[in-house]
């Protein structure tokens, strides 16, 4: 299983999100700290999960590095996130 189904599908059990894509930027880090070959190292996370209504930003990041930290101390070395409660969406997103 890759890395990127394996984030997807740890973060779909855990949130059971309404919205969520997970893209692997690895590519447009070629050259830099943290990149390997073959990729799977630098992803993005946008999610939108009823978990996170009345979290802070800083406690919805701890909730999702908390369940990924497996993935971060392995091959994943960035992680960025985007994470919204339902009721923070706007027309058009």
């Amino acid at each position: 299983m890759s890395v990127k189904q394996q984030i997807i599908g740890k973060l779909t059990r855990a949130f059971a999100p309404s919205a969520l894509e997970v893209t692997d930027d690895s590519e447009r880090h070629r050259g830099h700290s943290g990149y390997r070959e073959g990729g799977e190292t630098h992803f993005s996370v946008r999610m939108v999960a009823a978990a996170f209504a009345g979290k802070s930003h800083i406690e919805r990041h701890r909730m999702v590095n908390e369940l990924l930290a497996e993935e971060l101390s392995g091959r994943v070395h960035a992680l960025a996130l985007n994470l919204l409660a339902p009721d923070e969406l706007m027309a058009g997103d």
